[in-house]
C-alpha cells in the first residue's frame, strides 16, 4: 500500500486557502479527504476568544489536540484518499503568548516531530499583504488587516521552514491566485506520486 501523502493548506486570515479547499474538493471529490480547521470547529462550538495569557494558552493546547484528533480520524477513515489539513499543527505557535518551547513542551512534541508529519506546505499569503479587502462571512474571523498581516508573517516564518514548503502569494486577482494555489496543490501531489 501507498504511503498517504498528507499536505497542509495554511496562510494569514483572508488568504484563499478555504476557497481554494471547496474548489479542490470538487474537483478530487473521490481522491481527497480534507481535515477540518481544528480552531473553527472549537469556536463554531461554544468556545470564546480570550486575549487573558492562561485563557490562550489553554485553547492553542486544546486546538493542537483537536487538530491532532482530526488527522487521525481522517488518516484512519481514508487511508487511500490524499489528506489535506485546512492548517496544521504548528499554526497555534503564531497565537502563542510565550516561548515556542514552552508549547512544545505543553503539547509533549519537537518542531521537527511536527514538521515530519506532512508530506508538503502550501501557504496562501493574506489578501491584506497586498491592500485588499479581507472580509468574509466567516463569523469568527476577526481580524483587522493589520492584525492579518502580523498573523501572515508569523505563520510564514514557522512553515517556511518546512523542506517542501510552497508559497502562493497575495494577487489583486483572486481568482489567479485560487488557480495557481489549486496548480500548486497538484503539482505537490504529483511530485510525490513520482516518489512513490
Amino acid at each position: 500500500m501507498k504511503k498517504q501523502i498528507k499536505v497542509v493548506i495554511t496562510g494569514g486570515p483572508g488568504g484563499g486557502k478555504t476557497t481554494a479547499l471547496d474548489l479542490f474538493r470538487r474537483e478530487l471529490n473521490e481522491k481527497v479527504a480534507v481535515v477540518p480547521e481544528s480552531a473553527t470547529v472549537l469556536f463554531c462550538g461554544g468556545i470564546q476568544r480570550s486575549n487573558n495569557k492562561e485563557v490562550l494558552k489553554a485553547t492553542q493546547k486544546a486546538i493542537y489536540q483537536l487538530q491532532c484528533n482530526l488527522e487521525d480520524i481522517q488518516e484512519k477513515a481514508n487511508p487511500e484518499k490524499l489528506l489535506i489539513c485546512d492548517r496544521g499543527t504548528v499554526d497555534g505557535l503564531a497565537y502563542w503568548p510565550s516561548s515556542d518551547e514552552e508549547f512544545f513542551e505543553l503539547v509533549d512534541s519537537t518542531f521537527e516531530e511536527e514538521m515530519n508529519k506532512y508530506d508538503a506546505v502550501i501557504f496562501f499569503e493574506t489578501a491584506a499583504s497586498s491592500g485588499l479587502d479581507i472580509n468574509s462571512n466567516n463569523p469568527i474571523r476577526n481580524e483587522s488587516d493589520q492584525q492579518a498581516i502580523d498573523l501572515d508573517k508569523r505563520l510564514q516564518s514557522i512553515w517556511s521552514r518546512h523542506p517542501n514548503y510552497h508559497f502562493v502569494a497575495s494577487s489583486e486577482s483572486f481568482i489567479k491566485k485560487i488557480m495557481l494555489g489549486i496548480m500548486t496543490i497538484e503539482n505537490v501531489i504529483n511530485q510525490k506520486n513520482r516518489e512513490e
